[in-house]
């Protein structure tokens, strides 16, 4: 379980679904036994002391009815695409539950940035641009090889690395099956390895929960 603060106040956790159970039980006794309701984002508790946690569903989670079952779906193996991107390294994969089950990571040559200034400096923005631009259409190649052709038993993509390019990747017309996919909770992830990406499955199947004290 990770944990970190949230802007606006309280803390953000990250709980394994294995370990959801034993965490609504901590919390019940830290707290008070909670009431629940069911919100959008996915289900609020209230506990006794004034304390909240509002637990927010992981990608594709399929409808619940009330805190058992939340407990209950979260658990239940799902299938995930992953889609990890920065400038010209990117990672795509299929997870079944917790399994990383399809993978591949490639890196494109994209040049840092540079000081030096007038044309030499436009030339050298412009052979940027088209570099990441090359990068960005073979990483739409390799969504396109690994996970259009599962897409129908896709419960949703998760996504990460650095929003533009991922946004740039998945603007790719015949990505639009994929895009509508997409989970809007961005991984927070380093330059994507396969390391990066089996541990993004990990991450991709916690309950996100924004925990608040009185």
């Amino acid at each position: 379980m990770s944990s970190r603060p949230a802007a606006g106040g309280g803390r953000w956790v990250e709980v394994d679904p294995a370990r959801l159970a034993r965490w609504l039980d901590g919390f019940a006794t830290r707290h008070g036994p909670p009431s629940f309701t069911i919100q959008e984002y996915g289900i609020h508790l209230h506990a006794p002391d004034g304390s909240s946690a509002e637990l927010h569903s992981p990608p594709g989670l399929p409808p619940f009815a009330d805190l058992p079952g939340f407990v209950a779906a979260v658990a239940a193996p799902r299938r995930l695409g992953l889609l990890l991107a920065r400038k010209a390294s990117v990672a795509v994969g299929i997870a079944h539950g917790g399994e990383l089950v399809v993978s591949k990571v490639d890196t494109r040559y994209v040049q840092s940035r540079t000081a030096a200034g007038g044309w030499s400096q436009q030339r050298f923005a412009r052979r940027r641009d088209n570099q990441a631009k090359a990068a960005a259409g073979d990483a739409a190649d390799l969504a396109a090889r690994l996970l259009l052709p599962e897409v129908g038993s896709l419960a949703a993509l998760v996504c990460g690395g650095d929003r533009r390019t991922v946004d740039t990747i998945l603007a790719t017309p015949r990505l639009s099956p994929l895009a509508s996919l997409r989970s809007p909770h961005l991984l927070d992830v380093p330059d994507p390895r396969h390391a990066i990406l089996e541990a993004a499955v990990a991450r991709a199947r916690a309950v996100r929960i924004l925990v608040r004290d009185p």
